[in-house]
């Protein structure tokens, strides 16, 4: 295996409420391939992958988010390990590495906790949370349950990090999770906006944070403090974004992604691209016809320019220069209820 080659990862998965499917799986697709590959050496028996995150210097170094908490690969996917994190039997939504230390990682779980490590993913400790969440009127059948479905860290402040929750809003803490705030004031007038899916804090401009939600995207100059909705093209009945994930472009931070679609499980995938850290957005023609919810963009740190999105249902994008012209690297027949994506 080339130590320099660069792989794309896709994580199957599913929601965790009662009675509703879930897909299970990684696949792994070297450089120059066509055909993924389907690991699971060492993961867990037919793993939910929700979560990927790639060592930022050493991409051999894999993680993965499953319903038996992170594992690690130290061979780029090839095999893995469980990582030592006190069992709860809690699934992991989302991973993070410090983008001041790379020793520093984070893991958020269902039921509103994050995990951190500072000595590289060897040992884990929990860091209390306690806020109140907004009265969110949910749905018959929806599932209440509070994941951390991505988190963000603030290149400029090490103690900062946000973390944004399904059905409960966004938080904040500035002292390294000593204490903790909910930032949801004024980003809902009922339950759509307050169910977040996602934050990123900009390492080019502190204090400018985006969030997003199964209803569009906010806006914030001073850290969380106040919002502005951003008009993004609706692309559901209600007038509404469904918006499931953001990511800066390594080397040019003021350049934001977002992938999205008409809900979660909509007939239409869309990427929306910034050049000004989130002010103004264009929808992305990829030349192809994405036939689901956009649920994911992810870009390699080492070659600069290479980037992938996927969609809920199996769809797989690849572009080699920044976004202007894309492939498609589709997934295998039944390979849907895709969460995670990651490369590198």
């Amino acid at each position: 295996m080339a130590a320099n080659k660069s792989y794309a990862y896709v994580g199957l998965a599913g929601e965790t409420a009662p009675g509703r499917t879930v897909k299970s799986g990684l696949y792994r697709l070297a450089e120059g391939d066509t055909e993924w590959e389907l690991k699971g050496s060492g993961l867990p028996e037919a793993p939910a992958i929700r979560a990927l995150a790639i060592h930022p210097q050493k991409p051999e170094i894999v993680y993965a988010g499953t319903q038996d908490g992170p594992y690690r690969s130290t061979d780029h996917g090839e095999h893995w390990e469980k990582v030592n994190v006190p069992d709860h039997g809690q699934p992991v939504w989302s991973l993070l590495y410090s983008p001041r230390d790379s020793n520093v990682m984070y893991a958020g779980y269902e039921a509103c906790e994050i995990y951190r490590s500072e000595d590289g993913g060897e040992n884990w400790q929990p860091i209390p949370i306690s806020v109140r969440f907004p009265e969110v009127t949910m749905a018959p059948g929806a599932n209440p349950a509070k994941r951390i479905l991505m988190m963000s860290a603030s290149a400029a402040d090490s103690g900062e990090l946000y973390g944004a929750i399904e059905v409960g809003g966004l938080i904040r803490t500035v002292d390294g999770g000593e204490s903790w705030e909910n930032l949801s004031h004024g980003l809902y007038a009922n339950d759509d906006f307050v169910d977040m899916h996602g934050v990123m804090a900009s390492s080019l401009s502190p204090g400018t944070v985006l969030s997003i939600s199964r209803a569009g995207m906010f806006r914030s100059t001073d850290r969380g403090d106040h919002w502005t909705h951003v008009d993004l093209e609706p692309l559901n009945s209600k007038g509404q974004t469904y918006c499931r994930g953001i990511k800066e472009v390594p080397g040019d931070p003021k350049t934001v992604w977002v992938a999205a679609g008409g809900n979660f499980q909509s007939d239409l995938g869309v990427l929306f691209r910034s050049k000004d850290v989130g002010a103004t957005w264009e929808r992305i023609d990829m030349g192809f016809e994405a036939n689901s919810t956009m649920f994911g963009v992810a870009f390699d740190e080492h070659q600069r320019g290479r980037m992938y999105c996927a969609t809920n249902g199996g769809q797989v994008f690849g572009s080699l220069d920044r976004g202007e012209s894309w492939s498609a690297y589709p997934l295998p027949e039944g390979a849907t209820q895709v969460y995670a994506l990651a490369c590198g």
